[in-house]
């Protein structure tokens, strides 16, 4: 085949990349329940279920395992049923789950689609009441009700396809290389925002179950202490810095304690 005909196919198939990619992705929309977003999402929420409960176990792992300490446990349970019971996390169908991981070292809090939430012991311990936990776990439940991890899914699909379709025009693996970076960073906006608006949502959740919402504030500053108070650009970060969160939370709070 000749050079200009060769370029002409790859150009061709590119295209029919990006065309498949696009479609797949914008013909997949939904409206959250919730939030009242319209969102594009490929997985439906059984799948969701699925995974999490599929990963769970493999996750928990990662963290040494569940912790034994029965107190925590309970206590991460009630907490995050109270939530779940008494808010619009209550109208969804999500089978939601709480546990307290062992890893006594790392200061972390996260939640897998459909439900199954965690807290480390690390950051647990690092809790000064009731309502800081109720924070974290709002927050938490926030991500899962807002389907953020089927909406990173989604996109990731999305800009793979678009990605293989750079390298695939061109024939050349850095200009690939150079369109994920790009795809990357895109992805870490919307990571960030992703935070803000479980941070929205933990604190909708802490009002309507009765926990102090001010709580989510200094859990903030736990945060920060326990990164080590590291400046580093928001823009490089998959979460929004400290301080703009404590701005949108001080908003949130505001705005749902409206009469």
């Amino acid at each position: 085949m000749q050079k200009g005909g060769s370029v002409t196919l790859k150009i061709l198939v590119a295209l029919a990349i990006v065309i498949f990619s696009v479609i797949k992705y914008f013909a997949s929309s939904d409206v959250n329940e919730i939030t009242g977003e319209k969102q594009y999402i490929s997985l439906s929420k059984e799948d969701e279920i699925a995974l999490g409960i599929n990963f769970a176990p493999q996750m928990a792992k990662e963290f040494g395992g569940l912790s034994t300490n029965k107190e925590m446990q309970n206590l991460v349970q009630q907490v995050g049923n109270r939530l779940v019971k008494n808010t619009d996390a209550a109208r969804t169908s999500y089978p939601f789950h709480f546990y307290v991981l062992a890893d006594s070292q790392t200061v972390n809090a996260f939640a897998l689609p459909g439900g199954p939430i965690f807290i480390t012991e690390g950051l647990f311990r690092r809790l000064k009441n009731e309502d800081q936990l109720g924070g974290v776990l709002g927050h938490e439940i926030g991500h899962v009700i807002a389907r953020h991890s089927a909406e990173q899914i989604s996109k990731q699909a999305l800009t793979q396809g678009l990605v293989g379709a750079a390298g695939v025009a061109s024939g050349d693996v850095n200009t690939a290389q150079y369109a994920q970076f790009i795809a990357n960073m895109v992805n870490l906006k919307y990571g960030r925002s992703d935070e803000l608006e479980a941070d929205d949502l933990g604190v909708r959740f802490m009002i309507q179950a009765g926990y102090n919402p001010e709580a989510l504030i200094g859990v903030m500053d736990i945060l920060e202490d326990a990164s080590g108070r590291v400046a580093v650009p928001e823009w490089q970060s998959s979460h929004p810095s400290p301080s703009n969160r404590r701005i949108k939370i001080k908003e949130a709070i505001e705005k749902y304690q409206q009469p």
